[in-house]
C-alpha cells in the first residue's frame, strides 16, 4: 500500500511501519522518515529538519495525533536527521532519543521561540542512549537501538523493529535513486547507486565488516536505509552484508596524497 508519500511496510492490524520517502523539496539530498505505530504509541525515526517538518507532520496526522506521538529517535546529529528538534519539543510531548555522545550538543538546536519551560524541561524529556544501545519501550514491545558507531557518525545508531523485523538502518544501504519506495529487485544493477556513498561514508571497511556480522545474527526481514530503496528478504539483505564487508572505505582509500596543504 503507497500513496506519493507514503509507503507502508508493515501493518498487522495492529502494528504498522510507514516510510515517507518524497518529502524532501529542491535542493535538499532525497531523505525517508518513519514511523512506527503500536497500538495507541507512536514513534517517528529520523524525521529531518525544517525543510520536511510540515509536510512530515501533515502525513503524520492522516495516521496519528502529534499528542500521541510517544518518540523523536535520532540516528545521529546530522541536520537531515534532528535538526527540526525544536519544532517538536514546541508541538509534541515527545520523548527525545539520541545518542549520549550527541545529547550535549542537542541544546546548540533549542531556539530563540522556544520557552523558558521548555528548554529547561528538556533534559527531562531526554533518553541518552549508552554506546551499547538499549531497549526503548513502545507499549507492550520494544524499539531496539542497535550500535552502529563510524558508519557514518562517532555516535551512531540504528533502529530494529521486533514485531515487523525490519532494521532502519540510517545511512548504511543509502543509495542515490530516483525511486525510493521500490525495493531492491536486482543487487548488482544497484551497487552503482551505492559505492561512491559507502566508500566516502563509511568509516572503514574494519568497521563495516563488525557491523554486518552482528547483522547476520538478527532477524532481519527488511533493511530500510534512511536515503533511497529498502531491501526485502534476507536474501537480499545477505548480498548487501557480503558487499560491505569487502568494501574498501573511508579510511581504507586515505594516503598521503590526500593530506597535503592547498
Amino acid at each position: 500500500m503507497s500513496s506519493s508519500s507514503a509507503y507502508v511496510l508493515f501493518d498487522n492490524g495492529r502494528h504498522k511501519c510507514i516510510s515517507f520517502s518524497t518529502l524532501v523539496k529542491g535542493e535538499g539530498v532525497q531523505s525517508n522518515q518513519f514511523l512506527i505505530i503500536h497500538d495507541k504509541h507512536a514513534a517517528v525515526i529520523d524525521p529531518g529538519g525544517d525543510l520536511t517538518y510540515t509536510p512530515l507532520t501533515i502525513e503524520l496526522m492522516k495516521y496519528i495525533r502529534l499528542s500521541s506521538l510517544d518518540y523523536v529517535i535520532a540516528s545521529h546529529q546530522d541536520p537531515d536527521i534532528i535538526s527540526s528538534m525544536p519544532r517538536w519539543l514546541v508541538h509534541s510531548s515527545a520523548t527525545i532519543v539520541a545518542s549520549k555522545l550527541w545529547a550535549r550538543f542537542l541544546p546548540h538546536l533549542t531556539s530563540a521561540f522556544m520557552s523558558d519551560r521548555i528548554r529547561d524541561d528538556f533534559s527531562d524529556r531526554l533518553i541518552e542512549l549508552p554506546d551499547r544501545g538499549q531497549d526503548i519501550p513502545f507499549g507492550d514491545t520494544v524499539i531496539k537501538a542497535v550500535p552502529a558507531h563510524f558508519l557514518h557518525s562517532v555516535g551512531n545508531f540504528q533502529f530494529y523493529d521486533p514485531i515487523s523485523r525490519i532494521l532502519f538502518s540510517g545511512d548504511m544501504g543509502a543509495s542515490m535513486v530516483d525511486d525510493a519506495q521500490k525495493p531492491v529487485t536486482d543487487f548488482d544493477s544497484h551497487v552503482p547507486t551505492m559505492r561512491g556513498f559507502h566508500q566516502r561514508y563509511m568509516c572503514s571497511k574494519r568497521v563495516s565488516r563488525l557491523w554486518a556480522n552482528m547483522v547476520r545474527e538478527m532477524d532481519v526481514e527488511m533493511m530500510v536505509p534512511q536515503h533511497g530503496r529498502p531491501f526485502k528478504g534476507k536474501d537480499n539483505i545477505n548480498l548487501f552484508l557480503n558487499w560491505i564487508s569487502d568494501l574498501d572505505c573511508g579510511t581504507d582509500l586515505l594516503t598521503q596524497a590526500d593530506y597535503r596543504c592547498p
